[in-house]
């Protein structure tokens, strides 16, 4: 009877213990990740858009039906991740579904899909030895009331299976979904200025990045020449602007407009300049002889440059890494011609900035040369090491590739291409005579930031030789160039947003099968899955048989 008595009290405290530890739990809630790449440990930065999602949000995930392997680990990936932002804000909510279910015209809604901007992706479905092609939507689209935001799940790179494109996705995830919320929740903006009044680029070339450059930041065109008459308030508006971007001036800088700029840095403002330092353009080809002269082009900015630490030189850059040009038959019928003066850039993964991005298309980029200052200098992009210097003035013709192509004497190695400059500035103007008066002059600034690129038609991406590019995506590489997510790490940084940089370059390691090892060694796993276990099963069966016997003989 005490025995008994003995047995329910310890069985009474055991579920007050297991009810307190209920309870417990209940209030103090606490996720391990155990991950050697801490995989689903979120980013501070990340933590911090999430918590500020003040209203209910509502991701609608359109990655829900029959995948391959690959395709169903994104899935996985992109579920516990969006777990991970709803157990930290439980505003957060989200929904899988696939667009193409029970759909009585799938072909139609795919158009309407495509129109709306959701490009679709085709994956091969190997299911009970049938082979299938099936159509995916691999996007989100993030919900706040009347506003969304889409949000691409899936990242294309230059030369990748769907085995590593899946990782380069997932690597990404964590971006894209943080990136997404702030679009939705960002209040307070910083501005940017777009320098007009020196033949910049055409606002239709720019108004992709302009329109994502809005999402985070204001945005507003400043022309030097607005208040030609009154200097100090032309500098004065334009310190009103966090940074200012310079896209592809093809008209000579005065030196008042060039003084106002340089005193603009020496206060704190940051500066984008996507310059070309040669005249040329494929248009130019478009004539009987498909050919032209390239020219420098003196936009009066050199001393400037040389200053601050670095020389654009008057040359072009061909690169053995190159996307083609296009030329029209008799037939009229659009063929690829090879095209070097197009090189197609990997870039350097020495920076937050740059990593993790794909290739960028750049056209007529010019060198870089870095000079020894006081500034600290990081190279961005570069050319491949096949590469070859052309000086200017000199002839081009479109199809001066054709013919006698000689890879051996592509030897001047990999060119900078484009430069982030960072440290304490010294003026353009210090020592020398001031073209207009101002009430203050800076001979020196404070810890500032800089980024040039020897090519204007860098955010030029939307469009290939002058035509329009569908959703983006090249039809020779079938790519989706890493330009407008170069350039927008590009302000991000020079603004000091770099929790969305952080967030980008984080790296996730993902296992996936090896199919070819798999299936020539499947008969020994097999056996190994089968027999093992009974084998096991039979050897401890044996030992407590026998252990028995010799306890009960």
């Amino acid at each position: 009877m005490k025995t008994i008595k003995n047995n329910i009290g310890l069985i009474l405290i055991a579920l007050i213990i297991l009810i307190g530890v209920n309870l417990i739990a209940g209030k103090v809630y606490k996720r391990f990740d155990i991950t050697e790449d801490q995989r689903f440990t979120l980013s501070d930065a990340t933590i911090d858009i999430v918590n500020n999602v003040e209203e209910e949000i509502m991701f609608d995930v359109l990655l829900k039906g029959n995948f391959p392997a690959e395709f169903k680990r994104l899935q996985l990936e992109t579920r516990q991740l969006l777990e991970e932002f709803s157990a930290v804000n439980p505003n957060i909510q989200f929904n899988f579904v696939n667009p193409l279910q029970d759909e009585a015209n799938p072909e139609q809604l795919i158009q309407s899909m495509i129109k709306f901007g959701l490009t679709p992706a085709n994956v091969t479905v190997q299911e009970n030895g049938k082979t299938s092609n099936e159509t995916i939507f691999p996007w989100a689209i993030v919900n706040l009331g009347e506003r969304s935001v889409r949000i691409p799940l899936l990242r294309n790179a230059y030369g990748t299976s769907d085995v590593e494109r899946v990782n380069n996705s997932v690597q990404q995830l964590e971006y894209a979904f943080a990136d997404g919320l702030k679009k939705l929740t960002l209040q307070e903006k910083k501005s940017l200025a777009v320098l007009k009044g020196h033949g910049e680029l055409d606002d239709k070339y720019l108004v992709d990045y302009l329109k994502e450059v809005g999402n985070y930041y204001r945005i507003g065109a400043f022309n030097l020449d607005s208040l030609a008459n009154d200097s100090e308030k032309t500098l004065e508006n334009l310190k009103r602007f966090d940074a200012m971007l310079v896209a592809k001036p093809t008209e000579k800088f005065n030196d008042r407009d060039k003084y106002i700029l340089d005193q603009y840095i020496m206060g704190g403002g940051k500066s984008m300049w996507l310059m070309d330092a040669v005249a040329i353009d494929l248009d130019s080809l478009n004539n009987e002889k498909f050919s032209n002269v390239t020219f420098p082009r003196d936009l009066n900015l050199n001393d400037l440059f040389f200053k601050y630490g670095i020389r654009i030189n008057y040359n072009l850059v061909k690169d053995f890494s190159h996307t083609p040009a296009v030329v029209i038959s008799r037939n009229g019928e659009e063929v690829p011609v090879e095209w070097l003066y197009s090189p197609l850039v990997q870039t350097n993964e020495n920076h937050p900035l740059t990593t993790n991005l794909n290739l960028v298309k750049l056209e007529f980029a010019n060198q870089i040369d870095t000079l020894k200052n006081s500034i600290n200098k990081t190279i961005l992009l570069k050319s491949s090491p096949k590469s070859k210097l052309s000086g200017a003035p000199a002839p081009i013709n479109l199809f001066e590739f054709q013919k006698d192509l000689d890879e051996s004497t592509y030897t001047n190695g990999d060119q900078n291409l484009g430069v982030l400059l960072e440290g304490e500035f010294t003026s353009g103007f210090k020592n020398r005579v001031k073209p207009i008066k101002l009430k203050s002059h800076l001979d020196q600034s404070q810890d500032n930031k800089m980024i040039v690129i020897a090519d204007g038609d860098i955010v030029n991406y939307n469009t290939s030789n002058k035509q329009p590019l569908l959703n983006g995506v090249d039809r020779w590489t079938n790519q989706i160039f890493g330009n407008k997510d170069f350039l927008m790490n590009s302000i991000n940084y020079l603004l000091d947003d770099n929790g969305l940089i952080n967030i980008r370059s984080k790296e996730v390691k993902i296992g996936f099968l090896n199919k070819e090892k798999a299936a020539s060694e499947r008969t020994k796993w097999q056996l190994i899955n089968i027999l093992l276990p009974l084998l096991l099963l039979g050897l401890f069966g044996g030992l407590n048989y026998l252990i028995r016997k010799k306890k009960y003989t």
